[in-house]
């Protein structure tokens, strides 16, 4: 790819999302584009008030560091990283930028990011000849609202306004002007030049700029704490080995390490639909999705988090261990419960896609999956987690008791929907799923007593959904009891062990999907039926995974590897997906990365890793 020296504030549009990649110190985010501006940064948290955030406004906060002349892009995270290495080659020479969220200098080991200083660091090299660099910081903390006051600060700049300030180290001469910082300079090749932006309480003596030394050299501790970490948690060896590796490192990077929640997706309200109103804030810890990541990292990687995450969720929903309250489908990162949505009436959105939303108003959704989610991971991890800590086992007690009593009502399903509650086959599903977890792991958590109960609503449950479940107009499984539309979360039975892959309603279902709910290319759809929203979105990638898992399951690995690839093939250049995929185009919709998607991939990679063998096996010949 070229680019130029113009960007999109003075009238171009904002970058396609796929133009992006993700920074994390699993605390805050960053998104920077190809052509090195970072348009989206959220500090301490995932889900603080963006300090940059471009890409929802052109007012609303950016730093770009990039030659002034055209040039030629390169880029790719450093082996066993999410370390952005991007290379410039312009007719003068080429420099490499090397943009990271630091993590502590001495984070080794199994758990990474307890201790970040919240900062971003940027270090250019000069590779050849010699390139003039355009720099500009425009801090616009609280998304935007606010222009701070930058001051000099003994070999950089200090901000003011705000809660909180920062502090930037600038390895050259700033011009300051109006809350924005310009400068320029000729990078020689083998010269550096470091710059970094660290948050601090605006109510504390600010501290000293870093000197280029020490940006350096948290930079090396940064590279070299991601690289401790896949190298003690990364051992899958199947297909497509390397994309299954980095998705565990990109799960890992949205994980909040001081509590070990996970979030969905480091941003907010980028569209399902270019223009659309679909747009809605993933800063939060889904049960569902932290669930699922955490079965995806037993393959993708060591789940050393496992622990942590079922703590985590054990002390976020504590009334619902007391009976006072059911279990919330999604917590903030810190265990918060009440995450009311609203509208940033002053930002435009991403090319024009409106509301901008901050929290999110499902919060308070009732869906029954939850719990068959929750139990599934724990059923799965119970080996690597070991003994649970009595409270943690009263709280998944406690789960399946809920899935018990509540199972019958309606609700409104996996996917969101904001209509009126249905009686939807996957909440009923996962129910059974809670159930039948939960009889296996009776002695681990104390309660043989409850398995005559347990197993007596688990079959309840596999009756209903035999009997209401099936649509025969459709020839498959159908989104609802009574209803005869598809729903791609049906692709879920064989996977959760419901019914055998083999079964004829399985394979019906399969290819009811296949044929009728899916794009051009075979990517699925979640659904085509009314669901209470405006506008249309695109084929959703954990869907087409999901396809893809089924294949492999019901034996036709060369299908699924051909959906596989071609999904794959739609990541961006540094191996990053999103939640949908435009139908026309093939441009990556909604928020970015998203944990369910590469949640998918790992786990379909696996499917085929298992189909696979089982092919060879079955043509190795047998000694007589």
């Amino acid at each position: 790819m070229t680019t130029g020296g113009i960007d999109w504030e003075v009238g171009r549009p904002p970058p396609a999302i796929a133009d992006y990649a993700l920074l994390s110190d699993c605390q805050g985010s960053a998104l920077v584009s190809r052509s090195g501006s970072i348009d989206w940064a959220c500090l301490p948290r995932f889900d603080s008030p963006s300090v940059f955030g471009r890409v929802l406004g052109p007012d609303a906060g950016h730093w770009f560091i990039r030659p002034k002349e055209e040039a030629e892009i390169q880029r790719s995270y450093l082996p066993d990283t999410m370390v952005l290495r991007t290379v410039f080659r312009t007719r003068h020479g080429s420099v490499a930028l090397t943009d990271a969220c630091a993590l502590g200098p001495d984070e080794r080991g199994h758990r990474i990011g307890l201790h970040s200083p919240h900062a971003i660091l940027r270090v250019l090299e000069g590779l050849e000849g010699e390139v003039e660099i355009d720099f500009d910081l425009a801090p616009r903390p609280g998304y935007g609202l606010t222009a701070p006051v930058l001051v000099s600060h003994a070999g950089g700049l200090r901000s003011q306004g705000g809660p909180q300030a920062y502090v930037v180290t600038a390895d050259l001469a700033l011009e300051v002007r109006t809350g924005t910082a310009r400068g320029g300079a000729r990078i020689a090749a083998g010269e550096r030049r470091a710059f970094a932006l660290r948050m601090v309480s605006a109510w504390e003596e600010a501290p000293r700029p870093w000197s280029t030394q020490e940006v350096c050299a948290l930079l090396e501790a940064t590279i070299a704490g991601w690289r401790s970490w896949s190298a003690l948690h990364q051992s899958y060896q199947g297909p497509y080995a390397e994309a299954v590796r980095h998705s565990g490192r990109v799960l890992q990077a949205l994980t909040y390490a001081p509590t070990g929640a996970i979030v969905a997706a480091p941003t907010t309200s980028l569209p399902e639909v270019v223009g659309g109103s679909r747009n809605w804030d993933y800063r939060y810890c889904w049960v569902r999705d932290a669930s699922f990541t955490m079965a995806a990292l037993w393959v993708a990687a060591c789940p050393d988090e496992a622990r942590s995450f079922f703590d985590f969720l054990a002390t976020a929903a504590g009334g619902a261990l007391q009976g006072r309250s059911p279990l919330q489908i999604l917590y903030g990162v810190g265990a918060e419960r009440i995450l009311p949505e609203h509208a940033l009436d002053h930002l435009p959105g991403y090319r024009g896609s409106r509301p901008v939303r901050i929290g999110n108003g499902a919060w308070n959704q009732s869906q029954l999956d939850v719990y068959g989610e929750l139990l599934s991971a724990a059923d799965l991890l119970a080996e690597q987690v070991g003994e649970f800590a009595p409270v943690t086992a009263a709280f998944l007690v406690a789960v399946a008791d809920t899935a018990a009593a509540r199972w019958e009502e309606p609700d409104q399903g996996i996917w969101e929907m904001r209509g009126e509650p249905r009686h939807f086959l996957y909440s009923k599903l996962i129910c059974w799923a809670a159930l039948d977890r939960a009889v296996g792991l009776a002695r681990r958590l104390g309660a043989e007593e409850r398995v005559a109960g347990w197993a007596g609503e688990r079959d309840r449950i596999r009756r209903a959904i035999e009997d209401l479940g099936w649509s025969e107009r459709a020839g498959a499984f159908a989104q609802s009891f009574g209803s005869d539309d598809l729903d791609a979360s049906s692709l879920t039975m064989p996977m959760i062990g419901f019914l055998p892959p083999d079964d004829p309603r399985i394979r019906a279902t399969v290819e009811a999907t296949a044929e009728r709910l899916t794009d051009a290319r075979g990517f699925v759809y979640r659904y085509r039926s009314t669901d209470g929203l405006a506008g249309q979105e695109g084929s959703f990638a954990m869907c087409t995974f999901w396809l893809v898992e089924c294949l492999a399951m019901m034996g036709e690995t060369e299908r699924a590897r051909e959906i596989f690839e071609r999904l794959l093939g739609c990541a961006n250049d540094v191996g990053l997906l999103s939640e949908e995929i435009d139908p026309a185009t093939g441009e990556l919709l909604g928020n970015f990365p998203q944990a369910f998607t590469h949640i998918g991939l790992v786990n379909a990679a696996w499917a085929i890793s298992r189909a696979t063998l089982d092919e060879q096996a079955l043509s190795t010949p047998r000694r007589p």
